[in-house]
């Protein structure tokens, strides 16, 4: 059966990433030559500094996304700090297009939201007044008023929602990949991690790998610190 998936896999050609460059000492990074994607729905997990949003943004840019966010025609520029990841990495996509997508980062979300309520209004996506919501509902919006079949790249998407607005996020996520979406996500949040049918790939031990959720290093110490102080 032939995979509906819009990034079926990827390959990164460490030859055209420059000796001296930063990303030659992220060692999950360096070990990384090809990433497959198998499901809808994948989670990207790990410490800080092991490499999931160095990867996740150079996945989006490669993937023809403006690199502070936003979907496929956003132009804005604040300050570029974009690594040279992407221009070493070859992404193999599906078959079809996707009908809409957003590359969606917490930090850069109120440029975003802004962008769409002015120069980009009147898409074909209709979307309500982001700036009338919360941060966090903004976010959700991208999500909850997507049309079926769209692809989404999410960076720590919880630095913007409640525990309670996660497991939404969460819903919103299944119900999209049940639709035909695809999502790439790089998250700490352990509810993120436990979305329904997601592939978790970990970025830790200096290497990626597949992990059960529950088996993760964030999970256990959000298990550890609630045990004891709940006692």
């Amino acid at each position: 059966m032939l995979s509906t998936r819009f990034i079926r896999s990827l390959a990164i050609d460490w030859n055209a990433v420059p000796s001296e460059s930063y990303l030659r000492g992220i060692l999950a990074l360096t070990r990384l030559e090809t990433l497959e994607f198998t499901h809808d729905v994948t989670v990207f997990v790990g410490e800080n500094g092991t490499g999931k949003s160095t990867l996740l943004e150079a996945i989006a840019v490669a993937a023809g996304f403006n690199r502070e966010g936003g979907t496929y025609n956003f132009m804005q520029s604040t300050y570029d700090d974009v690594s040279e990841l992407h221009e070493a990495l070859t992404l193999v996509r599906g078959f079809s297009r996707p009908k809409w997508g957003q590359y969606l980062r917490a930090e850069t979300l109120y440029n975003v939201a802004t962008l769409v309520n002015t120069e980009y209004a009147g898409g074909y996506v209709s979307l309500p007044d982001l700036h009338a919501q919360s941060h966090g509902e903004s976010f959700l919006s991208f999500i909850r008023y997507a049309p079926a079949r769209s692809l989404f790249i999410l960076d720590e998407p919880e630095a913007a929602l409640s525990p309670r607005r996660q497991l939404d996020l969460a819903k919103l996520v299944e119900k999209g990949a049940h639709e035909g979406s695809q999502f790439i996500v790089a998250t700490h949040s352990p509810i993120v991690m436990a979305t329904k049918g997601a592939q978790v790939l970990s970025f830790d031990e200096g290497h990626v790998h597949e992990v059960d959720w529950r088996k993760t290093d964030a999970v256990r110490v959000m298990r550890d610190f609630l045990a004891e102080r709940l006692q």
